[in-house]
């Protein structure tokens, strides 16, 4: 579930396109639905990144072998907080340390940004 931190509006809206790796040998996954899709690529502590951290977050499995999501970010509401403090901040430093610490995503991926937002 989402933070319901709103009432500032949201920002920083983005959406990427994640891509199973096509090295021509393997068999790329057919996705049954977004949950499969979303365990596919991120581990459980990545999945609560995304759940902690976003205001709006929407997900959609794309041509049946691909995960694309868009999310925004609302505010804590404080003016005196750190921008690395406030949820897009937040979200931008604990996805990196999952990352550096190899416990983000449980497949490797490709991501491309898209200007086709799902909200």
């Amino acid at each position: 579930m989402t933070n319901s931190d709103n009432a500032f509006g949201t920002h920083n809206k983005l959406t990427k396109i994640l891509s199973q790796y096509d090295d021509g040998s393997t068999v790329l996954v057919d996705f049954a639905d977004v949950d499969a899709a979303k365990a596919h690529f991120f581990t459980d502590a990545g999945l609560a990144v995304f759940n902690e951290c976003c205001t709006e977050l929407q997900w959609a499995v794309v041509e049946s072998k691909k995960l694309k999501y868009t999310m925004a970010f609302g505010t804590k509401g404080d003016p005196d907080i750190a921008e690395a403090d406030d949820w897009a901040g937040q979200y931008v430093s604990r996805i990196t340390a999952l990352s550096d610490a190899g416990t983000l995503a449980n497949n490797g991926f490709s991501e491309e940004e898209s200007t086709d937002h799902l909200f």
